[in-house]
């Protein structure tokens, strides 16, 4: 009766552990905006030109097509091509603009830039509200360093 209590007791607990990680999935979270922008600039920088598209939000595609958006991202590319695919995150927050609410962005700029003392290009990327996980708008920012 003991052995059987404990050959029971044995199969509960490799049922456990079998069948635990099955039961107990994790719950994938979304992707944040910084995640996002990030897959984007580099899927830009590395001329993943449908992988970019991608990322846009639906109004963004609907206006703008993918030869437009090829033309519209080259200067990123090509400055990606200059200073290396490697980005760092540069800042991120709110734009307040006189009559629209305000508007996420993300920034980063390239790695090799930051090792100056003012990178000379910020790589800018806008959401719509602070739950969008599709890009509204980019851009590459040149950055004119503060007068000594």
């Amino acid at each position: 009766m003991i052995v059987f209590r404990k050959s029971a007791a044995w199969l509960i607990v490799l049922g456990l552990f079998s069948f635990g990680p099955l039961l107990a999935r994790p719950v994938q979270t979304p992707a944040s905006q910084i995640q996002v922008a990030r897959q984007f600039l580099l899927a830009v920088a590395r001329g993943e030109w449908a992988v970019a598209y991608g990322c846009l939000a639906p109004e963004v595609r609907q206006g703008l097509s993918v030869q437009q958006f090829r033309v519209a991202a080259d200067p990123l590319y090509q400055q990606a091509k200059q200073f290396g695919p490697t980005i760092s995150l540069y800042k991120l927050g709110y734009r307040l603009r006189d009559t629209q609410k305000p508007q996420p962005f993300v920034a980063f700029s390239f790695k090799a830039d930051t090792v100056q003392a003012y990178p000379h290009f910020q790589l800018d990327v806008t959401f719509r509200d602070s739950t969008a996980r599709q890009i509204l708008g980019f851009g590459l920012v040149p950055l004119v360093a503060p007068p000594k």
